[in-house]
């Protein structure tokens, strides 16, 4: 990972072989960066995603193999009472399968670049969003 800092934004290039999720939690610890959006594209290899299902009260897992297109990667990092960073991120992918192109997407939950990432982050200026756990730490909501 490569990055650069720019204005109140930091753009990130992750590279072959590095997780995105982690990367993008491991610039906002080495940054001091507490609560944030960022968005990005790239090339991966493989993305493991979830659904939540109400019904049922819990994730439903996915995971996909092979060139995967990330076409859209939208997320935000917040801050809990112990410090701990929690990221809420979706991601949309695409990849070829049968000779037609198919989509992927969900709630990330990781994704191993095979090519390239591009990510933009952007720190929340003049305060920090904290998240506040639901019993059984399943999810999370902003709290201000």
């Amino acid at each position: 990972m490569d990055f650069r800092h720019y204005g109140d934004a930091y753009y990130l290039r992750i590279d072959p072989g590095e997780e995105i999720v982690e990367t993008v939690l491991g610039l906002c610890r080495r940054e001091g960066v507490q609560s944030a959006t960022f968005s990005g594209i790239g090339g991966c290899g493989d993305a493991k995603l979830a659904v939540y299902d109400p019904d049922l009260d819990k994730f439903q897992i996915e995971t996909a193999e092979g060139m995967l297109e990330l076409v859209s990667l939208m997320g935000n990092i917040a801050v809990a009472d112990d410090g701990e960073l929690y990221h809420h991120t979706h991601a949309m992918y695409s990849f070829k399968q049968d000779g037609a192109f198919r989509s992927f997407g969900g709630h990330l939950i990781s994704s191993v670049v095979r090519n390239i990432a591009e990510v933009e982050l952007r720190p929340v200026i003049g305060g920090v969003i904290k998240k506040k756990l639901r019993p059984g730490g399943k999810a999370g909501t902003w709290e201000f």
